[in-house]
């Protein structure tokens, strides 16, 4: 929010690639890392996108300033809705917490720093130019669909290897950042995320949209692929964390 002068920013970057808040790439591209993104999603609903006058308050409450003097560091550092969600999330990020200006030109640095991809790095990762040609070799297919700051996305990423191991054997699975591939929205109705699309022959057979759990996955992969050895009571009992009903003779 305003980096101050007197702060060494190479080493307020140096620490954000160390705490895990920024990654950098080997030809020195910088990304924020998912855990820090994770983070900021719950800053930016609050705090995203809101006007002047709510700013310089939430600045005056958060200094312990009064709002005269919010107002003018809000005007004399160009401080935006961007810089306090930053800083807010930088300091339940951090451990221990910089001290004031040294955070201030962190979160003027990460503010400059694009999110990485939101696709789970298991996932292979399909742009518009890449998935008719993933299509046209793995006929049958599910593809993903996930997109930065999107809580359900994060919520069913942890149920990832469960889903990934529901899926039908020959059905192969990539993902896609939902902000970058316009063409491939528009081509299927993706209008939300996350989403999951089956293709059987290389057509879309059917597709789901929202946080949806392992059990339910596993009822639409066995509906699309016709999978006859999907057991919907060992379904259910792996749901609920149970062991399956033994049959009438106790076995």
């Amino acid at each position: 929010m305003g980096a101050p002068a007197n702060v060494d920013a190479e080493a307020a970057l140096d620490r954000l690639i160390d705490s895990g808040v920024v990654d950098e790439d080997d030809d020195g591209t910088l990304t924020t890392t998912e855990a820090y993104e994770r983070i900021r999603a719950v800053y930016h609903d609050s705090y995203g996108g809101i006007e002047e006058e709510q700013l310089t308050a939430t600045l005056s409450d958060l200094f312990d300033v009064d709002h005269g003097t919010a107002a003018a560091y809000v005007d004399e550092n160009d401080v935006t809705s961007a810089d306090l969600v930053a800083y807010l999330s930088l300091q339940s990020a951090l451990d221990p917490v910089p001290d004031r200006p040294t955070l201030a030109t962190m979160a003027a640095l990460v503010v400059d720093v694009d999110p990485g991809s939101p696709v789970p790095g298991r996932l292979e990762e399909l742009d518009d130019r890449s998935y008719e040609a993933f299509l046209a070799e793995n006929p049958d297919a599910v593809l993903t669909v996930w997109r930065t700051g999107c809580h359900p996305c994060e919520a069913m990423k942890d149920d990832l290897d469960e889903i990934l191991e529901r899926v039908p054997d020959g059905v192969a699975v990539a993902g896609l950042d939902g902000e970058s591939v316009p063409s491939f929205r528009l081509a299927y109705g993706v209008d939300s995320a996350p989403a999951v699309l089956a293709f059987e022959d290389g057509e879309l057979a059917d597709s789901l949209s929202g946080r949806r759990s392992p059990f339910a996955l596993e009822q639409f992969f066995s509906t699309v692929y016709a999978d006859g050895d999907w057991d919907p009571v060992s379904a259910v009992a792996d749901e609920l964390d149970l062991d399956p009903i033994a049959d009438s003779d106790g076995n």
